[in-house]
């Protein structure tokens, strides 16, 4: 291996693009007008909801411990204020916030700096405390499930889409800060779509 491919900083916007391009996507084509056809992310989550709900009607497992409510209070809370946030975030920074729609900004800032998908993060944390409230397994289920296909249908698909549109700049803020939650210590170059 040369020493360029294993340090996508010394070349950030070509090695990003020639990632991004080089992974072909199941159900259409990569667009650097539009990262997906359809706002995934929404559509999963309330599916997720609606998925635990019926299976909560055909078989109830066990109640949850007597803290589940407790517990779900404040993830759902959280998750509506960590929601709020980066949606305010993203309005102050006139970023655009439909996940079928292109970029209009990278935003880093808030509570960016701490999670590349804020907003998915809170969707996750939102199923999981509506188990606890509703005492309801199924959205303990649901959850890990719905964060999987959101990470697979819209999160790679959205990184790759951010990586040609801002080069460079996605390859600094993506080294920096996890895909879900978390900051990389640099100790070396980190790949931009990990």
């Amino acid at each position: 291996m040369s020493s360029q491919s294993q340090d996508p900083i010394r070349d950030p916007a070509s090695e990003v693009v020639r990632a991004a391009l080089a992974r072909p996507e199941a159900g259409g084509r990569m667009s650097i007008v539009a990262p997906n056809r359809w706002p995934w992310p929404p559509l999963i989550t309330g599916g997720a909801a609606v998925v635990a709900v019926v299976l909560s009607w055909i078989w109830t497992p066990h109640s949850l411990t007597s803290g589940a409510f407790a517990v779900g209070v404040l993830l759902v809370a959280l998750a509506l204020g960590l929601d709020l946030w980066a949606m305010l975030e993203m309005r102050r920074r006139r970023a655009n916030i439909l996940p079928h729609r292109p970029a209009t900004a990278l935003v880093s800032t808030g509570p960016f700096a701490w999670s590349r998908n804020p907003i998915y993060l809170a969707n996750a944390l939102l199923l999981l405390g509506l188990g606890g409230l509703l005492d309801n397994a199924w959205f303990l289920i649901a959850a890990p499930i719905a964060a999987l296909a959101t990470d697979t249908l819209a999160i790679r698909r959205e990184e790759r889409h951010l990586a040609l549109l801002f080069g460079a700049d996605w390859v600094l803020y993506s080294g920096r800060v996890r895909r879900w939650c978390g900051r990389r210590r640099r100790h070396g170059a980190v790949h931009p779509l990990a």
